[in-house]
């Protein structure tokens, strides 16, 4: 196997067009939207999809095509089962080195603000990704990148904060970009300066806090390199009115916000994410009713990460049953990341989501796509299949619905239709 290069283009050239009539389709219940027979789909019917020049045209049983489509190249879908392409909406895909130590220090009982007190945890991950230049990272994140892609994924989100200066998060951020561009799939930038305190300023929280709302925000978005902002509101992190100085930034600059919210104490950092009009709040272990309500109220989104709570042996569940009355949309991700996440499969996440967090299989699917797009601005693009959307969907071959989240610990062989191109896993 040839080693990648920071100059690897991994979309084949030879991806094959998925222009054409895609019929025999079992279409994932609540995840589409049909131009005809909804009803009927919904109750297994079989389907059709109509793609052209890259785009979902027509949905529908394949009964009703219209004549204008029935002469299209055709795609024999063999009764496998079609859901939107899965998003990953929370990651931090680009990094130097890895933090298998505090795995070890973790079992042998430290905490995570332990681990961080004694020079882990973030900070550690700034050491070794800063060492790295851009290329490097471009090696690094690759293969990570791809096995998301072979599972699915057809739009995925990457923060920075593993820089935490100006030249470093840029170079975070290029890279996400890069990722984007080589593997063909939809990425969106989240700025993340507000992560940790680098060494250089520890003590100077306020400092820091300026330098990322006053200079590294204006610089890296005057780029083009920022989708979205970010801050860690915790106790080991970023205070409340530290929180609401990079928001306001952001909101001066256009850029939606989003936070790490209420993982390790009840902040109230969602409730005030969410006065914000915050894409999302992440984690969400210890949100308070008052946040719960400001989030339903702002149309946020909870995105849940099951991977943290196991690799923390967290036992403080996110309220689900509370978000669930609120009707707050619930997204999962993988949260990748060195420390507390080292997670390449979101379909292994939708199943830690109902194990743990109780959620039911249409609330795990429905976060892994509708609402994880949702949760990234991208709810008229991606996450369900549909008419006048670019063509984003997998192929499963799989025979009931559940079994998405039911298998875990292999890869399914599915087919995957991602920017109108069709895609087989680089292992089937």
């Amino acid at each position: 196997m040839t080693p990648a290069t920071a100059d690897t283009q991994t979309v084949p050239e030879t991806a094959a067009s998925a222009d054409g009539r895609w019929h025999n389709l079992r279409l994932a219940p609540g995840l589409f939207e049909a131009d005809s027979a909804d009803a009927a789909v919904a109750d297994g019917a079989l389907a059709s999809i109509v793609v052209q020049q890259g785009c979902v045209v027509w949905v529908g049983t394949q009964e009703a095509l219209p004549a204008q489509y029935q002469d299209l190249n055709a795609h024999d879908g063999r009764g496998q089962l079609a859901t939107p392409g899965l998003i990953d909406c929370h990651t931090h895909l680009v990094y130097g080195g890895e933090r298998a130590n505090e795995f070890a220090m973790r079992l042998a009982g430290a905490t995570y603000e332990e681990v961080a007190k004694a020079g882990g945890g973030i900070v550690s991950s700034v050491k070794a990704t800063r060492e790295a230049s851009e290329d490097e990272l471009v090696v690094l994140a690759l293969p990570r990148l791809q096995q998301l892609l072979d599972e699915g994924v057809t739009a995925i989100e990457i923060k920075s904060g593993y820089g935490l200066a100006l030249e470093h998060e840029r170079k975070q951020l290029r890279v996400a970009r890069r990722l984007g561009l080589l593997c063909g799939v939809t990425v969106r930038t989240t700025f993340l300066g507000a992560h940790a305190l680098p060494p250089e300023y520890a003590g100077r929280s306020q400092e820091y806090t300026d330098l990322v709302s006053q200079v590294m925000l204006p610089a890296l978005a005057a780029e083009g390199l920022i989708d979205a902002v970010d801050v860690f509101c915790e106790r080991i992190a970023f205070s409340l009115t530290e929180t609401e100085q990079v928001f306001q930034a952001a909101q001066a600059l256009g850029l939606p916000v989003k936070l790490h919210a209420e993982q390790l104490s009840n902040m109230e950092g969602a409730a005030l994410a969410a006065q914000y009009g915050a894409l999302s709040c992440d984690h969400i272990e210890h949100l308070s009713e008052h946040g719960i309500a400001e989030m339903k109220k702002a149309g946020t989104v909870a995105v849940l990460l099951p991977g943290a709570f196991y690799t923390l042996r967290d036992t403080k569940v996110p309220p689900i049953d509370a978000l669930r009355a609120a009707k707050v949309p619930m997204a999962v991700s993988t949260d990748h990341n060195p420390g507390t996440s080292p997670c390449l499969s979101l379909l292994l996440m939708a199943n830690m989501a109902c194990t743990l967090f109780r959620l039911t299989v249409p609330e795990a699917l429905a976060g892994i796509t509708t609402h994880a797009a949702r949760a990234l601005g991208l709810q008229h693009e991606q996450g369900l299949i549909a008419a006048n959307r670019p063509a984003n969907f997998v192929l499963w071959p799989v025979l009931h619905v559940a079994e998405l989240a039911y298998w875990f610990g292999s890869k399914p062989r599915c087919t995957i239709v991602r920017q109108g191109k069709v895609f087989a896993p680089a292992n089937a």
